[in-house]
Order: C-alpha cells, then sequence, then structure tokens
C-alpha cells in the first residue's frame, strides 16, 4: 500500500505538469489551474495517508521500484525510503505546494502564460518528491537537479524581464557551483562503497572512518570527513549557505507564489533535509559537524543583518530565508537533527505566510514592493495585515507561535552541544534573534504602519482578493499551533515523529539532555520570559517600533553616522563584487586571451592559415627542383652520391 501511495504521491504532480504544460491551450487557463490543484490535492491526500501509515502504524518502505541503468555490477535504481522523516517532508512539501496553487489563481489572473506557470510549479512539486522520497543517491541527485533546472524556469518566468533572466540565469549558474562539490562526494561514495544505496554505504560508513585520502602531500584525510563536506558543498549552493548564497536575493524577480513555493519549504530546504538524512555519515565525522554549525550561524547572522538597509519587502523576507536556513543548518551541526527539522516545518508555515501576505499588498499596491512607497495598510488589508503579522511573531520567535518552539529548540541544542565552534555558534544565534525580530518588524510597520506614501490612484484601489486570502487564513493555523502541538513528539518523544530516521550518537544527543528538562508546552512559554532568546527577540521589535514608528530619522542618523557599516550592508559584504571582479571580469579576459591568442593566432593564423603557407612555401621550394634541366638531374644524383659514400664511410 505504501509503495503504491507513493507513486501517487510523486506522480499526480508530475501529470498535472505534463497535461498544463502539453495541452494547456486547449483546455485553457480555468483547465490549467483545476487539472493542476486537483492532482496537487489527491497528492496531498496521499502524502496523509502515508503519514498516518507511516507514524501512527508503524509500517515502512524502503525498495526499488525499477532499475534505470546497468553497468557492470553496479544498478542505478530508482526506488523509495518512506520513513518517518519522508513522511513529514512529504506533508510539508505538498502542502505549501497545493496552497500556492491555489494563491496563484488570484496572483497569476491575467496573465499569459498561467499555463506554463501551473505547469512549471506542478513539476517543480515533482521533482521535489522525487528527492525526498529516494532511497539512493542517484535518484537524490536526479530531484536535485530537478528542482534547480525547473526554479530557473520559474525565477526567469518573466523572461522578457531583463532582471528576472538574469536572476534566473545567477541562481542557476551559483547552484552548479555547489552542484560540482555534491557530484565529487558521489563519486567518492560510489569509489568507496561501490554502491549508490542509502543502507550500504551507511552499513560501510563504519568502515569509511578507517579509510583516508591524501589530498594535499604528507596531511591524510578521512574520507567520511572529505565525503560529508563534499555532499555539504551542494547543500551550501541549495540552501543558500554564505558564501553561496547570493542567488537567492535575486531570484526575488520571479512571481511572488513562487518565493513562496523555494523559498519556504522546497528548493531551500532540500539542503537541510539532505544532511539530516546523511546523518549516519556526518555523526562520524566530527569535523564535517563542525563545518555545517559554524557556516549555518555564521550566515544566519550575517545574511540576517543585510536586511537591515533593504527596502524591498520581498527582498527583506528573502534574507530572512537565508537567515533561517542558518539555523537549520546549525542545528544539524550541532546534531540536533530533529530540531532542525522541526524548524522546517514550521518555517514552511510562516514564511510561505509571509510571502504569500507579501504578495497580497504587493498586488494591492500595483506590483510596487518598496516599503518606503506603502503605509497604513492595515486601514485598507486587514486581513493581510493580521496574517502577516503572525508570521512575523512566528520568525520572531514570540511564544506561543510554531517558531518559538522550533526556533528556541536550535538555539538551546547549540547551547548544550559540545562540537567545537558551539560556543561561537550560541552567541552568534543569539544576536541573530534580535537581527530577525528587528527586520522582519521594521518591514511590517513600515507597511502596515506610518503614514501614507502611496499616490491617490494606489490608494483608490487598495483592496484584498478573497482567493488569495483562503490560503493565508489556512498558512495561519500552523504558524500558530503547529509548535504547541508537535514539539514534545518532535523533539522530546522516544521514539517521536522521526522515530529512528536520523542517526545520533550518544556523546552529541544534545535533545536528550533538553528532554529531561522538559516539563510540558506550557511551562516552557511562561517560562520562555527568562530566557535570553525571548529578550533578544522582544528587544529587537521594540528597537523596530522605536525607529520606525517613534522616531523615524534614527535610521537616516544611522546610515549617516555609521556610512561606512551601511555601505558594507548595501554591498552584501562585496561577495557580489569580487564575483563580478574575479568569476566574471576574470573569465572573461581568460576567454578573451584564449580567443586572442588561442584561437586567432594559434589555431586560425598558425594552423589553419599557417599549414595553408606551410604548403604553398614548400610547394614552391619543390617547383623549383623540378628545373627540367639535366645537369641540375645530374648535380643532385653527386650529391646525393656523395652523401651515401660519407655516411658508409663514417
Amino acid at each position: 500500500m505504501i509503495k503504491t501511495l507513493s507513486l501517487l504521491v510523486v506522480l499526480l504532480p508530475l501529470l498535472g505538469s505534463l497535461i498544463a504544460g502539453l495541452w494547456g491551450k486547449r483546455i485553457g487557463v480555468r483547465g490549467s489551474q483545476a487539472i493542476t490543484i486537483a492532482l496537487m490535492c489527491g497528492s496531498l491526500f496521499c502524502s496523509v495517508l502515508i503519514f498516518n501509515t507511516v507514524v501512527f502504524g508503524g509500517n515502512t518502505f524502503n525498495g526499488p521500484i525499477y532499475t534505470w541503468a546497468e553497468s557492470g555490477s553496479f544498478h542505478f535504481d530508482v526506488g523509495f525510503l518512506i520513513d518517518r522523516l519522508t513522511a513529514i517532508m512529504l506533508v510539508v512539501v505538498t502542502f505549501v505546494a497545493t496552497i500556492v496553487h491555489i494563491y496563484s489563481i488570484g496572483y497569476m489572473k491575467g496573465d499569459s502564460g498561467t499555463q506554463r506557470f501551473f505547469s512549471y510549479m506542478s513539476g517543480f512539486t515533482f521533482a521535489m518528491l522525487m528527492l525526498v522520497t529516494a532511497n539512493n543517491f542517484m535518484q537524490l541527485f536526479f530531484g536535485w537537479e530537478g528542482v534547480g533546472l525547473v526554479s530557473y524556469l520559474l525565477i526567469g518566468f518573466w523572461f522578457d524581464k531583463e532582471s528576472a533572466a538574469q536572476g534566473s540565469l545567477k541562481a542557476f549558474i551559483v547552484n552548479r557551483v555547489g552542484d560540482f562539490g555534491f557530484l565529487l562526494g558521489l563519486a567518492a561514495i560510489l569509489d568507496y562503497c561501490d554502491s549508490l544505496n542509502y543502507a550500504t554505504v551507511f552499513a560501510n560508513a563504519v568502515t569509511l572512518t578507517q579509510t583516508t585520502i591524501t589530498i594535499f602531500p604528507h596531511h591524510p584525510w578521512s574520507i567520511i570527513t572529505v565525503i560529508c563536506i563534499l555532499l555539504f558543498v551542494g547543500a551550501m549552493g541549495k540552501s543558500a549557505q554564505i558564501p553561496l548564497h547570493v542567488w537567492l536575493p535575486e531570484s526575488m524577480e520571479g512571481p511572488t507564489p513562487i518565493s513562496a513555493l523555494i523559498h519556504a519549504a522546497t528548493m531551500v530546504t532540500a539542503g537541510v533535509f539532505m544532511v539530516a538524512r546523511m546523518s549516519p555519515l556526518f555523526e562520524l565525522s566530527p569535523v564535517s559537524l563542525s563545518v555545517v554549525m559554524i557556516i549555518g550561524a555564521t550566515g544566519a547572522l550575517l545574511l540576517g543583518l543585510l536586511a537591515f538597509v533593504e527596502f524591498d519587502i520581498k527582498r527583506v523576507i528573502a534574507y530572512s530565508t537565508m537567515s533561517q536556513l542558518g539555523y537549520m543548518m546549525a542545528a544539524n551541526g550541532a546534531s540536533a537533527f530533529n530540531a532542525g527539522i522541526f524548524h522546517l516545518m514550521t518555517h514552511a508555515c510562516f514564511k510561505a505566510l509571509l510571502f504569500l501576505a507579501a504578495g497580497s499588498v504587493i498586488i494591492a499596491m500595483h506590483h510596487e514592493q518598496d516599503l518606503r512607497k506603502m503605509g497604513n495598510l492595515k486601514k485598507y488589508l486587514p486581513v493581510t495585515y493580521i496574517t502577516f503579522l503572525i508570521g512575523a511573531l512566528a520568525l520572531a520567535a514570540i511564544p506561543p507561535t510554531a517558531g518559538f518552539f522550533s526556533k528556541d529548540a536550535i538555539i538551546d541544542a547549540v547551547h548544550h552541544s559540545t562540537i567545537f565552534g558551539s560556543e561561537y555558534c550560541y552567541v552568534v544565534l543569539l544576536i541573530g534573534a534580535f537581527v530577525t525580530a528587528y527586520y522582519i518588524f521594521r518591514a511590517f510597520f513600515m507597511a502596515f504602519h506610518t503614514k501614507e506614501r502611496m499616490d491617490d490612484h494606489t490608494r483608490k484601489h487598495l483592496k484584498e482578493h478573497w482567493v488569495m486570502l483562503f490560503p493565508l487564513i489556512l498558512l495561519a493555523i500552523p504558524s500558530l499551533l503547529l509548535g504547541i502541538f508537535a514539539v514534545k513528539p518532535m523533539l522530546y518523544d522516544s521514539p517521536g515523529l522521526m522515530g529512528g530516521s536520523v542517526t545520533v550518537l550518544p556523546q552529541y544527543n544534545v535533545l536528550a539532555q533538553m528532554g529531561a528538562e522538559f516539563s510540558g508546552v506550557w511551562h516552557t512559554v511562561t517560562e520562555s520570559v527568562f530566557t535570553l532568546p525571548f529578550w533578544f527577540s522582544i528587544s529587537g521589535i521594540f528597537c523596530a517600533f522605536f525607529m520606525v514608528i517613534l522616531v523615524p530619522q534614527c535610521q537616516t542618523f544611522f546610515a549617516k553616522r555609521f556610512s561606512w557599516i551601511h555601505r558594507i550592508f548595501i554591498a552584501q559584504y562585496g561577495f557580489d563584487l569580487f564575483n563580478n571582479w574575479f568569476f566574471v571580469r576574470g573569465g572573461r579576459k581568460m576567454s578573451e586571451f584564449f580567443f586572442q591568442t588561442g584561437d586567432l593566432k594559434i589555431l586560425d593564423a598558425g594552423m589553419v592559415d599557417g599549414s595553408g603557407r606551410g604548403v604553398s612555401r614548400i610547394s614552391s621550394l619543390l617547383r623549383k627542383l623540378q628545373s627540367g634541366y639535366l645537369y641540375h638531374y645530374v648535380f643532385v644524383m653527386i650529391v646525393g652520391l656523395l652523401g651515401f659514400l660519407i655516411w658508409l664511410v663514417y
């Protein structure tokens, strides 16, 4: 039964994508919307059945569906691993994807490419589902590349818009950089384990710890550490970890529903899911755990700070996505994989809510995204105002919202961790709690409070669209309540919602220590007022209120007083400047050198034209030997004979 349901979960979105893509013109916009949404609802229903069967029924499935290719002794299978981790991811992905499909009816109304848009969205969901259901690295890589490809199409959906075309290309190229490391990791796994099946690789994990490889002379590395770091490089690209984060702000040029789909529960969380799935490998490599935790925590702070100077409402939320992904990765690095996946679940709800609420604002404002041209929108968009507030509270981890339980659990887990770098990461994540609360409420106050800054025409046409409000309300409910019901079974119960789907060694089991101190949901809520993360978050909200509502001149004052910091934030720490100078300009210079020297001079002038000139010169010399005079030929014969006699003598 699980096998059949899993096939339906994966193939129904693919079927919807093919129908909307190939026959979209025949069935029309309404037909494409109806079919893709109906099939997504079917996929969601099957996901819920799988969740019930796996979590409450105790049934799992791990086996091949069919053999895709054979090469010698290697078998490359398409297979499913349906355990508790997969069941949770299936529900999260299909729920958010279904909501986004419904929301897109209103957002994409009147767009000429609506059928294509719905086809891309369903195709994207199919690729993500293939990724999370995989029981082998080949299928994982297929889904990994699939979401990368379709995200390129979705971000550049409005391809006649220059910024969208550049954003999609940038996302595609940066992800290929990360995927290069990921591919090297898969090659190492195949070389040392002779298999790409998860079960076989995990069974050989202990053996890999005893094997070394010399990358630099006289410096042997454990092969399992090399494999884990290479896999994490792929996760850095997909999950926008510093320094491979530069593509994500540019992806905001796509339609807002895509921002919610890509940046909430699907593509950007693929790296977090992959690291959790590979926990049997990462747990045996303390170096890799430290790398994951330090990079994740650093990104959580530094990338959140960039939102301080951003005025595009979608980009503010995009920076928050990068910051929250850093929290999830830090949890994985602290071996609190359950906490990382728990935050992935809650983040999927409140981040999709924030993006879709921002989309409601953008549509009402006639596609205006600048916070400086908004103000007092609570008067005109009351439902959007309330739902955005719920999402902001959840993002800022204010109790008892869902984000409070998952985000505070991550900070506490890092605090309990003994892995190298945990002290630094704890301090950074604490500061990140202040940063997160500040930038999201800065955007909230600028958009929904303060004086009205839009023009009269926009003000007269401000209204909410009912088809876009229904998804907002659906997402607001789990953003408020999910943490209350899920925190105990997700983090502290045994076996809990995650069961044995992740591996944690006893010396790294920080959640077990936290579970001993857990006294119930409401006790956690009431005790939160005595914790540092709570007061850091409250301080962030107060600072945002002070600088936006009470003394708005403060923002201008700080921008001038600390102009060098402001310039650093505007330049996004110079990552784009370095990439443009080193990679783009350097690549162009190198290409120009190879073109001028290699192509024009060596190939064209030297080999192509040169060979012709050489043949012409040689033929002109040989032509002179054919003079037609007998004494010339006799002379050559005598010279040849003398040469032959000299050779014989000596």
